[in-house]
C-alpha cells in the first residue's frame, strides 16, 4: 500500500464512523460495513441505508479508487440522501461520484462505479448484480423540473430506471428516466438511453441509443 493510500484511509475514519453509526444499529456499525473517504461531502445524511445480505467490513466503499486521467487527490464525492439506499453486496462508488437520492436506489452485488459519475434518484433506480459503470456517467430517473401543458397536467412524470445483471455502461453515457437495460447489455461510450430494451447480450449506442450488435458478451 502506498503511503498516500494509508494516509487517506486513516484520515477517512471520522467520516466512516459518522456514516456507520448514523445509519446502522450499534452492532452493525461496529463492523464498519461502509468506508467513506475523507474527500466525500456528506451533504445530507437522512433517509435509510439497508444491507440485507451478509455484512463484512468495508463491503461498500464511497469516494475511493483511482482513475489515471482524473486527479483523485482533489476529486470530491457527494452523498445527498433523504430517500432509501439498498446495497445488496459489495459496492464501490468511485472518487468524484455523486449520489442524490430522495426515492429508492437499489444496488446489486459486485457493483462498481469507477469515477466522476452521478446518480439522481427521485423515483426508483435499480442495478442488478455485477454492473460496471465507467467515468462521466449520469443516471437520472427524473427531469427534476416539472413541465405542464395548458390544461395544467404534468407531461414529464418521473419514471424508474432498471438495469439488469452484468451490464457495462461506457464512459460519458446518459441514462435517462424510463431506461430499462436487460442482462448483459453493453452501452457504448457517449450513448443516451431513455427507452426499454428487451434483447439481452447486445451492444447499444448512439443518441437515442439503438442496438448495434447482438449476441455479445463482456468480461471484467
Amino acid at each position: 500500500m502506498r503511503l498516500y493510500d494509508f494516509f487517506n484511509i486513516l484520515c477517512s475514519i471520522p467520516k466512516t464512523l459518522r456514516f456507520n453509526f448514523h445509519y446502522f444499529p450499534f452492532r452493525t456499525a461496529l463492523r464498519l460495513p461502509v468506508f467513506v473517504s475523507r474527500k466525500t461531502y456528506l451533504r445530507e445524511l437522512r433517509g435509510e441505508v439497508h444491507l440485507p445480505g451478509e455484512i463484512s467490513t468495508a463491503m461498500v466503499k464511497i469516494g475511493f479508487g483511482d482513475v489515471g486521467h482524473y486527479d483523485s487527490r482533489r476529486s470530491r464525492s457527494i452523498w445527498q440522501v433523504s430517500g432509501k439506499v439498498v446495497f445488496e453486496g459489495n459496492a464501490g462508488i468511485g472518487h468524484g461520484s455523486k449520489l442524490s437520492v430522495r426515492g429508492e436506489l437499489r444496488i446489486g452485488r459486485s457493483f462498481n462505479m469507477t469515477a466522476e459519475s452521478t446518480i439522481v434518484c427521485a423515483e426508483k433506480t435499480v442495478f442488478g448484480d455485477d454492473c460496471l459503470l465507467s467515468w462521466g456517467i449520469v443516471v437520472m430517473d427524473t427531469d427534476e423540473h416539472p413541465i405542464y401543458n395548458q390544461d395544467g397536467s404534468r407531461v414529464n412524470p418521473n419514471r424508474p430506471v432498471i438495469v439488469g445483471n452484468h451490464v457495462w455502461i461506457g464512459c460519458n453515457c446518459t441514462i435517462l428516466k424510463g431506461s430499462e437495460l436487460p442482462d448483459g447489455t453493453i452501452v457504448a461510450a457517449g450513448a443516451v438511453t431513455s427507452s426499454r430494451y428487451t434483447e439481452k447480450d447486445t451492444v447499444i449506442g448512439g443518441n437515442p441509443a439503438a442496438v448495434i450488435k447482438s449476441g455479445m458478451y463482456w468480461q471484467h
